[in-house]
């Protein structure tokens, strides 16, 4: 009788143990999935924002880039190699002009254009004897598929010489002979899949070989 006692209660030992370790064993699962989970979770949030990080980042090197390159040609605008004044079209989402954009001592036809979402370069070179712009179209370059400029955010300002720093821009249509200073907006966003705010990135420059009182 006492061996069957005995035997009873190591046999509910151990099923209380072969309990306990079934539960042990759940929890220790369901811990791990938890853990799993938040890693999970951790690392997709983790590449999302360097994602983001990455896009602004983008962003930033490509409006420095092109707004260098504009700002430069801008500034070093001169008359055309067949004597055609320095400013030739004075849009807001369009601009041509010449310049000497390779140092090869004429002058460029150069037109930069937005059309849609995508900022575009056009390059004419002078050809013949004398010299013309024969080419209406030149080398075009994409420059950046990803200007977002609002309906009345313009590409380009202009400003003439009474411009102070405050002043309004000249009003459509620019006469060509009264600029001076030209603004120049672009409104960038690399991801429009990303929930990423454009930026907005602009310079000025003033026509050097035009400047009289800026």
């Amino acid at each position: 009788m006492r061996q069957t006692f005995f035997n009873f209660k190591k046999q509910k030992i151990l099923a209380n143990r072969r309990g306990f370790t079934l539960v042990e064993l759940l929890v220790v699962v369901a811990i791990g999935a938890i853990i799993l989970i938040a890693l999970t979770r951790f690392e997709r949030d983790i590449y999302y924002l360097n994602s983001v990080q990455s896009s602004s980042l983008l962003s930033a090197g490509d409006a420095q880039n092109i707004l260098n390159t504009m700002v430069k040609e801008l500034r070093s605008a001169t008359p055309g190699s067949d004597g055609s004044y320095p400013i030739v079209t004075t849009g807001t989402s369009t601009f041509t002009f010449f310049s000497d954009n390779n140092g090869d001592g004429v002058s460029e036809k150069i037109t930069y254009t937005l059309v849609g979402t995508t900022l575009f370069k056009s390059v004419v070179a002078p050809t013949g004897i004398p010299l013309s712009y024969p080419n209406a179209t030149g080398t075009v370059f994409t420059l950046a598929s990803n200007v977002r400029n609002a309906r009345n955010v313009n590409v380009f300002d202009y400003f003439d010489s009474n411009y102070t720093g405050t002043s309004s821009p000249l009003a459509q249509p620019v006469t060509a002979s009264n600029v001076r200073l030209v603004r120049i907006t672009l409104v960038l966003n690399t991801n429009p899949n990303l929930p990423v705010a454009p930026v907005t990135y602009t310079s000025q420059v003033s026509l050097r070989n035009l400047k009289n009182n800026l």
